[in-house]
């Protein structure tokens, strides 16, 4: 089967969730035809598996201006921009009636096994930019096929792809042996049977960002339930506490991220959590009873947990995009022009700079990763930055450089952004109650108010991130 023309080809967008519909969207506005190829078996797949939680950005922030603009022909009413979605209504109310609108263009249940040049693994120069490109795609029934296209644009996110708890970025020692008693997701404790598995037992939720304040929120609300009677958290983090530890609280942009933090605050000064600080994970033993027992990399062992969430944030699956010339930085796996933009060891949401088509290029032209997988591991992403990316690769893809090159994006400030590096190291270290406090120890914190007012003073994003 021989490839037809390149102009004559839609361009295959990887992932049918925020990003990918947007990128369609945008692609048809442009006048280019989009193919969209999603795993799953609906629209916004990823989204729904944490459908119970709610996002801390409003209805406003979350609908893309080129899929609002698809949408209205089909009687669409957008809900009320002021309010916040969960996820599952941001996949019911908006991502589906999206999808949708889109028609046949959405295949479901197409999973892209690998993507190349035609007739050019990654070695062969001679006419590669001058072929299309070939997506393989194995479907739900097992049936093999391949598409080609004019460009990629890579939109599967990183959800699929948690990382683990060990704080060398590798799983932990036992971590394996231990899956019947972690995950690696908000757990959905209105779930009968999820709940069961946390009521009256003791949980360590590892992490320190959005994901993690939400659980500890989560189990607060539990242990004050008149069925979660002995619920307990232990908030295993691998810094220190500061002002920033609880993101922006009454300060944040995002009012509904801040109070995310100062939840999770709440939940160690009412006593339904301890915090350990300074923790990384080295091992995961069980003890007699069937407990786990997590080993720190100082030799520390922390008392026995019935439970481990793990939400230490995620990273990006290239293993299908081996065949492609990728430019990667080689700390965050990000595009290595936007690298620098988004480094969680300088730059909180808020300080992330506009980007487009330019910072979201490769070695190989024609491919772009958009999205939270554009930024690799670094935990920064808004959903209006993908927006706004898709927006402009759709642009330079139509040949419209003057608008792809047009990029504005201003961004909420503060908030939980940073990431998981060692911003304990001592040449960041304050000791006077400053930023990362160096010593390893259990901690019980003052009241809210105090917090809150520490949260007002500090720089956005703060110096330890999240």
């Amino acid at each position: 089967m021989n490839a037809p023309a390149t102009t004559q080809l839609p361009v295959v967008v990887i992932g049918a969730g925020p990003a990918g519909l947007a990128a369609a969207a945008h692609l048809l506005d442009q006048g280019v035809e989009p193919l969209v190829l999603e795993a799953g078996q609906s629209a916004g797949t990823a989204v729904r598996e944490w459908a119970h939680v709610r996002l801390f950005s409003t209805w406003g922030e979350v609908v893309d201006p080129a899929a609002e603009k698809l949408l209205a022909p089909t009687g669409w009413t957008r809900p009320d921009p002021a309010t916040y979605p969960s996820g599952g209504d941001w996949a019911d109310l908006y991502l589906q009636p999206l999808a949708d609108a889109l028609g046949d263009r959405v295949h479901l249940g197409a999973t892209v096994a690998g993507v190349s040049r035609t007739g050019r693994d990654r070695i062969v120069d001679a006419d590669r930019e001058q072929q299309p490109f070939v997506v393989h795609i194995t479907h739900a029934d097992g049936r093999e096929e391949r598409v080609f296209a004019r460009a990629v644009i890579d939109a599967s996110g990183t959800w699929a792809t948690p990382s683990p708890a060990g704080g060398s970025g590798l799983a932990a020692l036992g971590e394996k042996a231990a899956a019947d008693r972690i995950t690696y997701r908000v757990p959905d404790l209105t779930d009968p049977a999820v709940r069961a598995r946390y009521a009256g037992k003791r949980t360590a939720v590892i992490g320190s960002g959005a994901s993690a304040f939400t659980a500890l929120a989560y189990l607060a609300d539990l242990a004050k339930s008149d069925d979660g009677a002995g619920t307990k958290g232990l908030w295993v983090l691998r810094r220190g506490i500061s002002g920033s530890t609880f993101g922006g609280g009454q300060a944040d942009q995002l009012p509904a991220r801040g109070a995310l933090g100062l939840a999770a605050k709440a939940a160690v000064d009412e006593g339904h959590a301890d915090a350990v600080t300074g923790f990384r994970t080295e091992g995961i033993e069980r003890d007699a009873d069937g407990q786990l027992i997590l080993l720190g990399e100082d030799g520390r062992r922390l008392d026995a947990v019935d439970e481990v969430i793990v939400l230490t944030g995620f990273r990006p699956d290239l293993s299908f995009l081996n065949e492609l010339r990728l430019g990667l930085d080689e700390r965050l796996q990000a595009p290595t022009p936007l690298a620098p933009l988004i480094d969680p060891n300088q730059h909180s949401c808020g300080t992330v700079y506009p980007h487009g088509h330019r910072e979201l290029s490769h070695p190989e032209p024609g491919v772009y990763l958009v999205g939270m997988k554009s930024y690799g591991r670094a935990p920064t992403f808004l959903a209006m930055t993908g927006y706004e990316q898709v927006r402009s690769v759709a642009a330079a893809l139509a040949g419209d450089l003057d608008s792809a090159d047009r990029v504005e994006l201003t961004l909420p400030e503060t908030g939980v952004c940073g990431g998981a590096g060692l911003f304990d190291a001592p040449d960041t270290q304050e000791t006077d109650g400053g930023c990362c406090a160096p010593a390893p120890q259990l901690v019980q914190l003052g009241a809210p108010a105090a917090v809150g007012a520490a949260a007002e003073q500090a720089p956005a994003g703060g110096c330890c991130g999240s």
